[in-house]
């Protein structure tokens, strides 16, 4: 039996679908913004805080970084009302996509920071600098350089994984593919649809990102 593709449904799906996407964005932009203030704090505390913060955020970045992702959305929004913490659902979805993000960006952000050379420290202290203000203005806009095309990967990884927190019902690109299909019964084209518009979604995220970083970048060095 032949199957005739139909697209009629496409026009009357438009809000759906745009409303999804916009906050698939609201996600991926406070999970980027929170996971990689949170990173750089996390890589710096593991190289110069006590042996107990660096033993914790050792902890933390393992368990975050070996367990599946779906698993930690699934603690955070069914797991915590068992101790009476109860969150709601975009609230669950953001704490797990920024915990999982931070986790992974400690690692690149450590990277970049153990690329900078040690004498660019030890001349700035000479000079006079406070070592938060070595770090602010020397060592992290360095590390920042390095990292960047893999933090900008980790961030688009994480907008495409963010497709998992339709699980909770949180309303975004997937969770409305998801309703669309259910009510047309068109799951190949539903599916394609949104497929294709992860993908655009990936390509402008990451221009955006590298002209972001572009001028960052070049304003720090001038």
């Amino acid at each position: 039996m032949g199957y005739s593709l139909d697209f009629g449904w496409l026009e009357g799906a438009v809000g759906a679908i745009a409303r999804g996407a916009a906050m698939t964005v609201f996600l991926i932009v406070v999970t980027t913004i929170a996971g990689t203030l949170i990173s750089v704090l996390a890589a710096a505390g593991r190289r110069s805080g006590p042996t107990w913060l660096k033993r914790a955020i050792t902890v933390y970045v393992e368990v975050i970084r070996n367990t599946p992702f779906l698993v930690q959305l699934f603690f955070i929004f069914f797991g915590l009302p068992a101790i009476g913490i109860r969150l709601d659902p975009i609230v669950a979805a953001i704490l797990a996509m920024t915990l999982n993000m931070a986790a992974y960006t400690t690692e690149i952000v450590g990277a970049g920071l153990d690329a900078v050379p040690k004498g660019q420290r030890e001349a700035a202290l000479a000079l006079g600098l406070r070592p938060r203000q070595v770090f602010v203005k020397i060592v992290l806009p360095q590390a920042l350089k390095v990292i960047f095309p893999a933090l900008t990967s980790q961030i688009v990884i994480m907008m495409l994984e963010s497709s998992v927190v339709s699980q909770i019902a949180v309303s975004e690109l997937t969770y409305e593919a998801d309703m669309l299909q259910a009510r047309t019964f068109r799951p190949f084209e539903t599916y394609f649809v949104v497929a294709m518009i992860y993908l655009g979604l990936s390509i402008a995220l990451r221009r955006f990102l590298v002209g972001i970083g572009r001028r960052t970048l070049s304003a720090g060095v001038s």
